[in-house]
């Protein structure tokens, strides 16, 4: 048997073989997403609310092939069990363009994301893993998913973006398998998980303004918000979130399983400096020609462009104290206890003290951060990231270390925004203290 549904009430239920009606009665809701730019494609879609169960003959076979190869009919399909299927079928949308994000290199993918593992064993929660040396290669076997999400825009004002989980392929379908997290709503209809899952966090007041970390959600396909499963990929969805939406806003992270994205708007963009800026910045930290505290040697931060090679005037930092000096390799700190066989010396930690105050820890590079719509404002670089060493304005490492970025199955730490890196230390942060011209 098959069945056309509009929410819980059976429009039309009729015995296979079957002639679909080209002009069902269905209410329709918005589920496309954005690309108008020539670069991406333009899909333009609006979800039925046609369903259509199929049992497992050969003639439900056939009708489900046929529905699922059209290359011109987008759908979903929700495998509830090896003899029965719900397709969810979607129709063009005028009024909405759409971008679709995952690690698939396919030509329906708008934005390709790949993984990174930082340098402190957690994978890459920013936009600019490896950048100045702080971050680290592709990982061996991704964790995104081909087809991750797809994010929908309104083509007039106010643009409202909306996100949801899972992709097209390249035959324009979702397949949501027998083990994947699926169910009925209310209303009849079908909603679902992916395995991995895609998270969002919305901030809890202005992104720009009031930094602070707002609580991280799942998405479901159909849009809706629940509370996160016990672990990433468990079968069981959380509690649904009804007083909370899946529309985008300006600082709300999407957590991809493998690497965090940031969403910005126009609005907020302003508040963030250019390349242009940060280079003017670059240049007036040099200018005020800081000199290392005891080799008296002039530092000078490297071009942006130069941002993964150490320069001999590079400054360098304790990060447990901010005191900034020019590079030395004295000041290892050896591991106290009894001399080894033979009256060896034990083996260096790795630490430095600094020959300021004594304090002992990290001994880094400092990088300026380059990617401007990481920033919460333009303000001077006068802090660093703890410890990888990246540099920014005091409102942008104070922000972004309150911020747990999502690991593992179940883990959350706050992260360097350029390179993935975990923080460490009280704050996440250190203010960098230099030591002006003696001259």
């Amino acid at each position: 048997m098959a069945r056309w549904s509009t929410g819980t009430r059976v429009v039309e239920e009729v015995a296979w073989p079957f002639t679909r009606d080209p002009k069902p009665t269905a209410s329709s809701l918005t589920s496309s997403t954005t690309s108008p730019h020539r670069w991406c494609r333009s899909v333009r879609l609006w979800r039925t609310d046609l369903q259509l169960s199929l049992s497992c003959d050969l003639e439900d076979v056939f009708c489900r092939w046929q529905a699922l190869s059209n290359k011109s009919q987008h759908s979903i399909s929700y495998t509830l069990s090896r003899s029965h299927s719900v397709i969810v079928e979607y129709t063009h949308d005028t009024n909405t363009d759409m971008f679709q994000i995952g690690r698939s290199t396919e030509s329906m993918i708008d934005f390709v994301v790949t993984d990174t593992v930082g340098s402190g064993g957690s994978q890459g929660g920013g936009g600019g893993a490896g950048e100045g040396g702080g971050g680290g290669g592709q990982s061996a076997q991704s964790t995104i998913s081909r087809y991750a999400c797809r994010i929908m825009c309104e083509r007039s004002a106010p643009y409202t973006a909306r996100i949801y989980a899972a992709g097209f392929d390249s035959s324009k379908n979702i397949f949501l398998g027998e083990r994947a997290a699926k169910w009925r709503t209310s209303d009849g209809l079908m909603d679902g998980l992916t395995t991995n899952g895609v998270l969002v966090m919305h901030p809890a007041g202005e992104f720009v303004s009031e930094p602070a970390p707002g609580v991280w959600r799942e998405i479901s396909v159909c849009g809706n918000v629940f509370a996160l499963r016990e672990t990433r990929s468990a079968q069981q969805r959380g509690k649904l979130v009804e007083n909370e939406s899946n529309t985008l806003q300006d600082g709300s992270l999407i957590d991809l399983c493998g690497a965090t994205l940031l969403w910005r708007t126009p609005a907020g963009l302003r508040h963030t400096p250019t390349l242009k800026q940060l280079e003017s910045l670059r240049q007036e930290l040099n200018a005020a020609r800081p000199q290392c505290p005891v080799g008296f040697n002039t530092l000078a931060f490297p071009s942006l462009a130069q941002r993964e090679i150490v320069d001999k005037k590079q400054p360098w930092v304790y990060v447990n104290c901010g005191h900034v000096h020019g590079y030395h390799n004295w000041g290892y700190r050896k591991d106290k206890g009894p001399a080894g066989p033979g009256g060896t010396v034990p083996a260096n930690t790795g630490e430095r003290e600094c020959p300021m105050c004594r304090r002992v820890g990290p001994y880094v590079p400092l990088w300026l951060g380059c990617e401007g719509g990481l920033y919460l404002d333009a303000g001077p670089p006068t802090h660093a990231f703890c410890p990888c060493g990246h540099v920014c304005s005091e409102k942008t490492v104070a922000g972004w270390s309150q911020i747990p970025l999502p690991h593992g199955t179940h883990a959350f730490h706050a992260a360097c925004p350029f390179c993935g890196t975990w923080l460490t230390g009280e704050q996440g942060h250190i203010k960098l203290i230099f030591q002006g011209p003696v001259d």
